[in-house]
């Protein structure tokens, strides 16, 4: 599976507002400027954020959006998924013989319960001193 600008950049306001959260609303134009990207791409991308309550926004001339939760009470999964649709790495797996189903299922699952597990707050307390040494890196 392969996560598009869509689920990068949708990231990256939400945790964005994460860092910001109590602070009050934050402006697309903030994130975009702050991170170099687009402010009509992050528009686009918080409509189905905003339609799927993980942001909310507020009108005005000191609006922006919000985190109608504590970011801890956010997945990168939630995100992932309203942004990128179901996590599946094969499409059409029912096809398959039956020991590479189950390999598909289990890479599914594995990538599953990360997205699932991590949180915004976690990704806002990240410590990149924090990594092992021998950490590994893995391609889907």
């Amino acid at each position: 599976m392969k996560i598009s600008t869509k689920g990068r950049y949708g990231l990256t306001i939400m945790i964005e507002l994460a860092k910001k959260y109590g602070d009050g609303p934050t402006p697309l134009k903030v994130i975009a400027r702050e991170n170099d990207l687009s402010e009509h791409y992050l528009e686009q991308l918080a409509t189905p954020l905003r339609n799927a309550g993980l942001i909310k926004s507020v009108r005005g001339a000191y609006g922006g959006y919000m985190l109608p939760k504590e970011p801890r009470e956010i997945s990168a999964g939630d995100i992932i998924r309203v942004l990128e649709g179901p996590i599946t790495p094969v499409e059409g797996i029912e096809d398959e013989e039956p020991a590479k189903q189950q390999l598909w299922l289990r890479i599914r699952d594995a990538v599953k319960d990360v997205l699932d597990t991590t949180t915004l707050q976690d990704l806002i307390n990240y410590d990149e001193d924090e990594l092992v040494q021998d950490a590994y890196m893995f391609y889907i």
